[in-house]
């Protein structure tokens, strides 16, 4: 059979199931008669088989286009999956992210050395130059002494509560769009995920060592690590998502590169998803106790709270690592 007279004795069925398709697609299945139900089921394997068909016989794009459209519609109604579970949302923040954690471990390791490493390089740049502040100070603390700034906090004359909330908010989305970006970069073959980590962590650095200088170091240090063990921590490991993204990249272990950077993107995205958990804390405590400085709440609680939520933080994160020592000792 030649291609148009095939088209043309196969049209009409190919238009019904268009019709069967918008009305289904429009007004759910239920709307469907049996019998339309039947037919949708008929035609959907008929126009598949037909798609074959002009794909063998390299027909025209345009037809083959529109029926692959017809068959992914006519696909998606009839497999349309399962919706995810609260169940199963909760089983992989629980045990599914310290699990796929404790796999890629050393990607984490390489992500957070990235952070600390320009946190020491910001600090000891400071130490050793501190008119670079104009290059490694964050645009928005320039202008603030911290002695001035740790007197207002305890007068009372801080930010209103209403500045507090938009400067937290800004934060946090500010951090999530940071692990985002960390995350995307890996397709830099890591080196932008690389620099984005490094950066990240000389700023704070470079932060730090100016509070240092002015003999405050506690009160940084009280106001920072309450909220930031857990957003730091979120935002090494959407690095190390991004680092197993270039892995896909880099070391393909002889798969095609597009194959193996697809097998590695999964296990990347759940990695990122892992960390909303940890960005909401943070976020919750950013807005309370760590805009809550001295006198009111000491340095001495402050940094003892830090540290118990960082215990917590890496006690749900080692899970894994307990439950398979256990199972270990168990066998």
């Amino acid at each position: 059979m030649e291609m148009p007279e095939f088209i043309e004795a196969r049209r009409p069925r190919w238009q019904t199931l268009e019709t069967l398709l918008d009305k289904a697609e429009g007004r759910g299945l239920r709307a469907l008669e049996l019998e339309e139900a039947r037919s949708l089921g008929r035609l959907y394997r008929a126009v598949s088989s037909d798609l074959l068909w002009v794909r063998a016989r390299s027909g025209s794009a345009d037809v083959s286009e529109y029926l692959n459209d017809l068959v992914g519609r006519a696909y998606a109604l009839t497999y349309p999956g399962e919706r995810p579970r609260l169940a199963d949302m909760w089983g992989f923040v629980a045990r599914g992210f310290p699990a796929l954690l404790r796999q890629e471990w050393r990607m984490y390791a390489a992500s957070l050395l990235l952070f600390l490493a320009g946190l020491g390089f910001g600090y000891l740049g400071m130490w050793a130059d501190p008119d670079a502040a104009p290059y490694l100070v964050p645009t928005e603390h320039l202008s603030l002494d911290p002695l001035r700034r740790a007197a207002d906090e305890a007068a009372g004359e801080g930010a209103s509560v209403e500045q507090q909330a938009q400067f937290t908010t800004f934060l946090f989305t500010h951090n999530i769009q940071v692990a985002f970006l960390a995350f995307a970069l890996g397709i830099t073959a890591g080196v932008g995920t690389a620099i984005m980590l490094f950066s990240n962590g000389l700023m704070l650095g470079a932060l730090a060592q100016v509070y240092t200088a002015k003999g405050m170091a506690g009160w940084f240090w009280a106001w920072i690590l309450p909220h930031g063990i857990p957003e730091i921590t979120a935002i090494c490991i959407a690095g190390a998502a991004g680092f197993v993204i270039a892995r896909g990249q880099v070391a393909p272990k002889g798969l095609p590169r597009g194959m193996a950077l697809r097998q590695e993107a999964v296990g990347a995205v759940r990695l990122l998803f892992g960390t909303l958990a940890l960005f909401v804390l943070a976020g919750f405590i950013e807005g309370t106790i760590s805009q809550i400085h001295p006198p009111k709440l000491s340095v001495a609680f402050k940094v003892s709270f830090a540290l118990v939520v960082g215990a917590g933080v890496y006690a749900y994160l080692g899970s894994d690592w307990i439950r398979a020592g256990r199972r270990a000792a168990a066998r």
